[in-house]
């Protein structure tokens, strides 16, 4: 990874404030090739997908007219369609030619090759011209699979602030570039601030923001001896820290580096056709040459009789039906998974999900809302209104979650808020304020008794916490006048989401970064295996420990937080209003943000692989049929060319069945 800085005047120490200006990297990316090698010639950059999309608009526009003037023109027919099939091929050609140079002799290239000059040669150039055709919008489509990967890689890489507020030895500040901060550097973080690097806390409280990297929900309090991590944010309070990672060792430089590594290990699924093709085209032509060579060299045979025959074997094995049996289905696929907010890129992707034996979900944001709300109210004062609206008053002043879940609730109450004064913010552990001359305390439970020492808690606040809720007391002159519990709701459709799933043989596991009795609630809410406590690398870990037992993992998340497990995974999959990161980075995305999509995305899978499959037997059914009647002498030429046309309508009309399905 190479990062590129604001140059600045160097210092001794370093102490940082973050600036948000971009990093910049530049990954490798191998996506050209599969894992034979072979070349695909797609081109992932916008410009590329703009120049294909405007060649096949021209194509299918000259397509339109060739059938036009074919109509207008009759004794022009044969001839009409050549300049369509001339600017269609050529770059199919060009593909074919790379791969004989590398030995692969029968690529899809080489069949669609076979396919159009075996149409041209008996007079069949209409059918020539649209097989090619709608063999290059499935090539487009597959072509869509990586090409805003860089895209991602940079959104993860900008999170790095570019510069950070250092500390001199004479205790002054300087603004450094942040690839000059090193190990044992002090830095100094402000209320708002991006961290800039690993360190630790050497002075100063904060509730830090870590969703960037855990996915927790909750903020969390950072005072001295705590480590605190680049790319997180100070949210209320001032920092020194001393530095324990160089720039480009930092976790969220790991991060970018991890899903670098995985997206360009990860080689795409090899088409069903491309594979098969391996096989069926040097089969179709020895098996030509058998028909033909045979019976005159051994025999006595007519030669005029058997080289017909010979030909009319080779245009039965035209590969026309099965070059576009995938193809058609999976354009039909993407099209109806696009209707339903289901977005893959590509049919590699769509093959992918329909071997997924595991699902591994985030929590925050995946199987819950994201937001925490109050969940428990428990109130000691003997005028409950009053209690609520100095809860209300105190709650206003805040901006930490828990605090506007609090103002939330108290207003379903719909009771006014009472004017506190004084108000300031315990960095993280809650908030003090003065009311009616009274002090008075909204937060957490440790934070309230070391306050006030012997302060009596109610036992309900250790069984809430118990249960993975976030307990926050409303303190007035050093009596607990209410209790509040928060906790991260699940998503409305999550246990349908999960049920479907399971009804269609898939296992599921959580790997969460918020702590074990919160996941545990939720799992066990689910019935689903939960990991816990949990960085970025440690949810690729285990998704990588699955993988090697033979599981085919899809993982399922919204935040930068999931990038390197999406990555790693054999399909990523993008929730609802998922950061920028995480829809580059993964494989596919549900725009609703629904945990059912999971198993609808499996399912329209599983239907266009059934799909491929009948297109395949349909195609070689037909021709087997025809090639027995053939070689008996029954049939010839005209019937060989009628078998090859019939069995590609066959599998484009059952690829058009996919499009009314309904998820």
């Amino acid at each position: 990874m190479s990062t590129h800085h604001q140059a600045s005047s160097g210092c001794g120490g370093c102490g940082c404030h973050a600036s948000h200006a971009p990093a910049h990297t530049e990954p490798h990316h191998d996506h050209g090739h599969d894992e034979h090698g072979h070349d695909h010639g797609h081109d992932h950059g916008t410009g590329g997908w703009l120049s294909q999309s405007r060649l096949i608009v021209l194509t299918g526009a000259a397509l339109l007219l060739a059938y036009g003037a074919s109509w207008q023109w009759p004794a022009l027919h044969h001839w009409i369609f050549w300049p369509v099939i001339a600017v269609c091929i050529l770059p199919i050609a060009r593909h074919a030619l790379a791969g004989l140079r590398r030995g692969q002799v029968f690529s899809i290239e080489t069949l669609m090759l076979v396919a159009t000059i075996g149409a041209v040669l008996i007079g069949a150039s209409e059918e020539a011209a649209a097989v090619i055709f709608l063999f290059q919008i499935g090539e487009a489509l597959e072509g869509l699979a990586s090409r805003r990967a860089q895209a991602g890689i940079r959104a993860l890489a900008a999170l790095l602030p570019s510069e950070a507020r250092c500390e001199a030895p004479d205790g002054s500040l300087i603004l450094r570039s942040a690839d000059q901060v090193h190990i044992g550097d002090v830095v100094q973080v402000r209320a708002g601030d991006r961290i800039p690097v690993d360190g630790e806390v050497i002075s100063g409280e904060s509730t830090i923001n870590e969703a960037a990297l855990t996915g927790e929900s909750q903020p969390r309090h950072k005072s001295t001896g705590d480590a605190v991590f680049a790319g997180t944010i100070a949210l209320d309070g001032t920092l020194r820290l001393r530095v324990t990672q160089d720039s480009g060792q930092t976790t969220l430089a790991r991060i970018v580096a991890v899903v670098q590594q995985a997206q360009r290990q990860k080689a795409p699924v090899a088409r069903f056709t491309e594979r098969f093709a391996r096989l069926y085209t040097p089969l179709v032509v020895a098996g030509a040459a058998v028909v033909a060579l045979t019976p005159p060299l051994l025999f006595d045979g007519d030669w005029q009789t058997w080289i017909y025959r010979g030909l009319a074997v080779l245009l039965i094995g035209c590969p026309c039906a099965l070059v576009i049996s995938t193809p058609a289905a999976i354009a039909s696929g993407l099209s109806v998974g696009a209707r339903h907010g289901l977005l893959m890129k590509g049919g590699a992707v769509l093959e992918a999900l329909g071997q997924v034996t595991t699902v591994a979900f985030d929590k925050t944001g995946t199987l819950t809302n994201g937001t925490p709300r109050v969940s428990d109210l428990l109130c000691l004062r003997d005028s409950r209104a009053e209690a609520l609206a100095l809860a209300a008053g105190m709650a206003q002043e805040a901006s930490h979650p828990v605090a506007l879940a609090i103002a939330a609730a108290v207003q379903e109450q719909e009771v006014s808020a009472v004017p506190v004064t004084d108000s300031r913010t315990l960095g993280g552990k809650g908030m003090l304020a003065r009311w009616q001359d009274q002090e008075v305390f909204l937060g957490g439970v440790a934070a309230a008794q070391d306050h006030w020492p012997g302060l009596v808690v109610p036992p309900q606040a250790e069984q809430f916490r118990q249960q993975g809720k976030s307990v926050s007391l409303l303190v007035c002159a050093g009596a607990v006048w209410a209790v509040f519990a928060a906790e991260d709701s699940l998503r409305p459709d999550a246990k349908e989401g999960v049920a479907a799933l399971a009804r269609r043989g898939i296992s599921m596991m959580m790997l969460t970064g918020d702590h074990q009795a919160a996941a545990e609630r939720v799992g066990s809410a689910l019935g689903i295996s939960v990991h816990a406590d949990l960085l970025p690398t440690d949810k690729m870990h285990l998704i990588e420990q699955r993988q090697a037992a033979g599981e085919r993992v899809a993982k399922v998340g919204d935040g930068i937080n999931d990038a390197p497990g999406l990555a790693a995974a054999h399909v990523g999959i993008a929730m609802g209003a998922a950061t920028d990161v995480a829809l580059e980075t993964a494989d596919a995305a549900s725009l609703h943000g629904r945990v059912g999509d999971i198993a609808a995305m499996i399912s329209l899978s599983r239907q266009t692989l059934r799909t491929i499959y009948q297109n395949v037997a349909l195609a070689l059914g037909l021709k087997g049929v025809f090639l027995v009647l053939t070689v008996a002498g029954v049939t010839g030429l005209w019937p060989a060319v009628l078998a090859d046309t019939g069995a590609t309508v066959l599998v484009t009309a059952n690829a058009l069945r996919l499009l009314r399905l309904r998820l």
